[in-house]
């Protein structure tokens, strides 16, 4: 089941999915998170963030949206409070960046870059305020300028987190590639809406919001995919896994690596059961090495 992602050996390929894990120890009743191959932290930002009024969460027939905003209680607390804790689980460790200036996260990496972090998450789904609110993630330029500056402001491992949002989701990746990313994870959350029809008005205060879970695998897949054949970096896949075949759909469209999120929130247990699961198979089908599926199809 071992792997190595970017130098760094893993388990297992399976990573929980920031914002939906905490910093590993809000599992720990439930079975220890040193079985899972990585934990990315929740979303972090230079400042503290309150994140969105309202309603954060709406259940559909086949997923979650979410609106959170991405509250947090900055990159300084986190790495006096929380960091050195998150360290000592026996699992790799990945920090979610996130900013809404380069200044954000140009200033984030390079706190991060003094501690023992060992990747740096970049969430580029983040809102730009200086371009109105449009997310850097959204355009190749926008994403290609906060990657370069990033990269020349931290030696840390840097995995890109693409969003489903993009204007072309191979030429962001490519763009990110070239600026300097070691790997790329994708999908973040598509951006989507519900309607209180009872209310007449939105579910959410800002209207739209973010949809993961099983109703975006098979875009995901796809999208995944894409990536993993023009890319020369490693790809970190998710959107919607909630089984060990989902998993392995996944490597076998390319990824080196998956990450898990809303499928832990309906079973806390999902993720150990779908590394077991996925072990299974491996020894049902003698596979020795993932590299013999890896973006077979």
């Amino acid at each position: 089941m071992k792997l190595t992602l970017c130098g760094h050996e893993m388990k297992n390929p399976v990573i929980a999915a920031s914002g939906t894990f905490g910093y590993g120890r809000e599992y720990e009743d439930y079975y220890d998170p040193a079985v899972l191959g990585g934990i990315s932290s929740k979303g972090l930002t230079l400042q503290p963030q309150k994140g969105n009024p309202g309603q954060r969460l709406h259940e559909t027939p086949m997923g979650l949206m979410n609106s959170i905003g991405l509250q947090n209680p900055g990159v300084e607390w986190f790495i006096e409070h929380e960091l050195a804790d998150m360290l000592t689980i026996d699992t790799l460790t990945l920090v979610n960046l996130g900013g809404h200036s380069m200044e954000d996260y140009i200033t984030g990496a390079q706190l991060l870059d003094k501690t023992e972090a060992p990747v740096i998450e970049l969430n580029i789904s983040c809102p730009n305020v200086d371009a109105g609110g449009m997310a850097f993630g959204i355009r190749c330029h926008s994403a290609s300028a906060v990657v370069r500056e990033v990269r020349q402001a931290t030696k840390k491992t840097l995995l890109v987190k693409l969003s489903p949002n993009a204007e072309n989701i191979v030429d962001m990746a490519l763009a990110c590639e070239e600026a300097g990313a070691d790997a790329v994870s994708l999908v973040n959350t598509f951006q989507a809406m519900a309607i209180d029809v009872h209310a007449k008005k939105p579910v959410f205060h800002r209207v739209t919001a973010g949809l993961s879970g099983p109703a975006i695998l098979p875009i995901a897949l796809r999208m995944v995919h894409d990536v993993a054949k023009a890319v020369s970096i490693p790809v970190v896949g998710l959107g919607g896994i909630a089984s060990g075949e989902d998993a392995l759909a996944f490597i076998m469209a390319g990824a080196t690596a998956v990450q898990v999120g809303t499928a832990a929130f309906t079973h806390p247990l999902r993720m150990p059961q779908i590394i077991d699961e996925m072990d299974a198979y491996c020894q049902q089908y003698g596979i020795r090495d993932w590299q013999e599926i890896r973006g077979i199809v």
